[in-house]
């Protein structure tokens, strides 16, 4: 998929555990690493609204479009 989640970096940048976003936005711990790991095939507007607005940032932070020729190699290279 050419959509890749940065979700990761962002909470790094700002200290923060998922879990304590995953409560502050009211979703499930579970739910809040798949978004992480981009093993979802979507995210409801009003997730991201939360996530961007708990973590003051832009959609463009956390989400980064990359052709599906690169998203692979990307993909593997920002793995664990």
């Amino acid at each position: 998929m050419p959509i890749i989640m940065r979700l990761d970096l962002m909470l790094a940048r700002r200290k923060m555990r998922s879990n304590e976003l995953a409560r502050a936005i009211g979703i499930t711990e579970a739910n809040l690493s798949a978004i992480k790991s981009g093993k979802i095939k979507g995210v409801r507007f009003s997730t991201l609204e939360a996530i961007c607005q708990h973590l003051q940032c832009q959609p463009g932070d956390i989400l980064e479009y990359v052709p599906e020729d690169d998203a692979e190699g990307i993909r593997t290279r920002y793995a664990g």
